[in-house]
C-alpha cells in the first residue's frame, strides 16, 4: 500500500502537469491568435476592394513580412516540442534544389575511433550525406557533409556513425552564412527577398521567397536574446530617444483601422561618448503614447535625452518611473523653431537666438567623441555662460512675445530646453525587422561586418551557446575574440 508522502508527491506532480499543461494550452492559443490576424491580412492583400490594395512591389513586400512572422510563430512551437518531446521532424515545405553546377565543398566528419568494444575492426557499410546551400559574396557553393558508418567484422552488435551537426533550419539546404546573408541583405542593403529569390535564379538556384522568408523568421527567433541583452546593457547608460513615426502603412497593414495609423519606431542609442562601445536598439509599438515609452524604458534610470516628443514627459511622472529619470532636450528642435520662423520673416531677435545656439554647436564640435568627463569640464567652462546668456535673452523676450505667436511657442521650448538638455507593413514584420536592424547598425557603429558577425552568432547558437552568457555574443565582445 503506498505512503502518504508518495501520494502527496504524486498529487503534487499531477498538479505541476496540468499547470504546465494549461501554460501550452494558452501558448497555442496565442499563436492560433496571431496566426488569425496574419491570415486575414493576407486575405485583405489579395481579395480586398481595389482602392485597398497595394501595388505588386508592395504586396510582396508585406508577403515577405507575413510569410517571416508565420516562420517565428513556427520556430516557437518547434523550440516547446523539443523541450517537451525532443527532436522535431523537419516540417514540409518548399526547399527547391541544388544546381549540380556549383562547386561542392566535401567534408567528412569520421567517428573518433574505429576500434570495436570487442576490439574488432569497424568498416564502412554505408554513410548519411546531406547539401545544405552555402554562399561566399558573389558565388554560391554547396557544402557536402558525409557521415560515414562503420560496422564490426567479428560481431553484428556495433555501429558507429557521427552524430548530425546542430542545424539553424532542421533539414534545410543553407549554412548559417547562408541566412546571415540573405538576413543583411534585406534589412542592412534594404533587398526585398523576391529581388534576393530573382538576384539567385540567375545562379540556377530557384528559392522560393516563402523559403527565404522562413529563414529570416527562424534566424529572428534565435537572435531575440541577443537584442533583449544589448536592450540591457543600453539601459546602463544615457540614452539618446527619439520617436519615428512610419511612413502611411499600405492596406495590408493597417486592415480593419478607420483612422490612420500611428504606429511607429522608438530609437534608443547610448552616448557616442562613454567609455563602453556604443550601440542602437530599435522597437517598435503599435501607437504614439507615452505608455510606449514607459514600456520599452521600464527598469532605466538616468539621463534620457529626447527630442520634442511630448509622448516623454510622461516618463518623469512621480507616479510612473519617479525621479531617478531625468530628461535632457535637444538643442536642435530648440535651433529649428527660430530658424522657421526666420524663413518666414526674420526680425534680429530671432536671428540673435540662433546665434547664442550656434555658439553652443560650436563648443560641441571641438569635443565631440571626448569622454564624459572632458566634455562636462568643457560645458562647464564655455557653455555654462553661453547658456545664462541665453537665459537672460528668453526672460527678456518672453515678457514682449505673445505666448501664442510662433515666437511665444519656440521661446517656450527653449525655456523647457535650456535647463535639461544635452547634445546627442506589418506589426510582426516591423518587430523583426527591429531586432535585426539593431544588431546590424550596432555593428556597424562599432566597424563591425554585419554579415560576418550575423554568421558567426548562428552557428555559436546552434551549437548550444549558453544562454547565461549571452552577453558574449554582443557586436563588442565578438570583435573581441577574432
Amino acid at each position: 500500500m503506498p505512503k502518504a508522502t508518495d501520494l502527496l508527491e504524486e498529487i503534487a506532480a499531477l498538479k505541476a502537469m496540468l499547470i504546465a499543461a494549461d501554460a501550452r494550452d494558452q501558448r497555442k492559443d496565442e499563436r492560433i491568435a496571431r496566426l488569425e490576424k496574419l491570415i486575414a491580412a493576407f486575405k485583405q492583400a489579395a481579395f480586398g476592394r481595389r482602392s485597398e490594395k497595394s501595388d505588386s512591389d508592395q504586396f510582396e513586400l508585406a508577403l515577405e513580412d507575413l510569410e517571416t512572422a508565420m516562420a517565428v510563430i513556427h520556430a516557437e512551437e518547434d523550440a516547446e516540442d523539443r523541450a517537451t518531446k525532443g527532436p522535431v521532424k523537419p516540417r514540409a515545405a518548399n526547399r527547391g534544389s541544388l544546381p549540380k553546377h556549383l562547386p561542392h565543398n566535401e567534408e567528412i566528419i569520421e567517428p573518433g575511433g574505429l576500434t570495436c568494444a570487442c576490439s574488432g575492426s569497424l568498416h564502412c557499410i554505408g554513410e548519411d550525406v546531406s547539401e545544405r546551400l552555402d554562399i561566399v559574396p558573389a558565388q554560391f557553393r554547396v557544402i557536402v557533409t558525409r557521415r560515414p558508418k562503420y560496422a564490426c567484422r567479428s560481431c553484428t552488435d556495433c555501429v558507429a556513425q557521427t552524430p548530425a551537426p546542430a542545424r539553424l533550419i532542421p533539414g534545410g539546404m543553407p549554412t548559417e552564412a547562408t541566412v546571415a546573408h540573405v538576413m543583411v541583405s534585406k534589412y542592412d542593403d534594404h533587398l526585398p527577398l523576391y529581388r534576393q529569390a530573382q538576384i539567385y535564379s540567375r545562379q540556377g538556384v530557384d528559392l522560393d521567397r516563402s523559403t527565404l522568408a522562413d529563414w529570416v523568421g527562424r534566424a529572428d527567433f534565435e537572435l531575440r536574446p541577443v537584442h533583449e541583452a544589448l536592450m540591457a546593457d543600453l539601459k546602463r547608460s544615457t540614452i539618446n530617444a527619439s520617436w519615428t513615426r512610419d511612413a502611411p502603412r499600405s492596406s495590408i497593414r493597417g486592415h480593419g483601422r478607420r483612422r490612420p495609423d500611428t504606429s511607429g519606431r522608438w530609437p534608443a542609442t547610448t552616448d557616442l561618448g562613454r567609455t563602453s562601445p556604443p550601440g542602437v536598439v530599435f522597437t517598435c509599438a503599435p501607437g504614439c503614447g507615452g505608455q510606449y515609452a514607459e514600456r520599452i524604458l521600464h527598469g532605466f534610470d538616468g539621463i534620457l535625452q529626447v527630442d520634442g516628443y511630448a509622448g516623454y514627459n510622461s516618463l518623469i511622472a512621480a507616479d510612473i518611473i519617479g525621479p531617478g529619470i531625468h530628461l535632457a532636450y535637444c538643442w536642435a528642435h530648440a535651433r529649428r523653431k527660430l530658424i522657421e520662423i526666420t524663413r518666414t520673416g526674420a526680425v534680429p531677435i530671432d536671428e540673435e537666438g540662433v546665434a547664442l545656439i550656434r555658439d553652443l554647436y560650436a563648443t560641441e564640435a571641438e569635443i565631440r567623441g571626448s569622454d564624459p568627463v572632458t566634455r562636462l569640464a568643457v560645458w562647464q567652462d564655455l557653455s555654462a555662460p553661453i547658456i545664462a546668456r541665453i537665459d537672460d535673452w528668453l526672460a527678456h523676450l518672453r515678457a514682449r512675445a505673445s505666448a501664442k505667436s510662433p515666437l511665444g511657442e519656440a521661446l517656450a521650448y527653449i525655456a523647457m530646453n535650456r535647463k535639461n538638455a544635452l547634445f546627442a507593413g506589418h506589426d510582426a514584420g516591423a518587430e523583426n525587422w527591429a531586432v535585426i536592424a539593431s544588431l546590424t547598425e550596432t555593428c556597424k557603429m562599432n566597424s563591425i561586418d554585419p554579415d560576418a558577425w550575423l554568421s558567426a552568432m548562428l552557428t555559436a547558437i546552434v551549437q548550444g551557446h549558453k544562454q547565461s552568457q549571452i552577453h558574449d555574443l554582443l557586436p563588442w565582445n565578438y570583435a573581441i575574440t577574432v
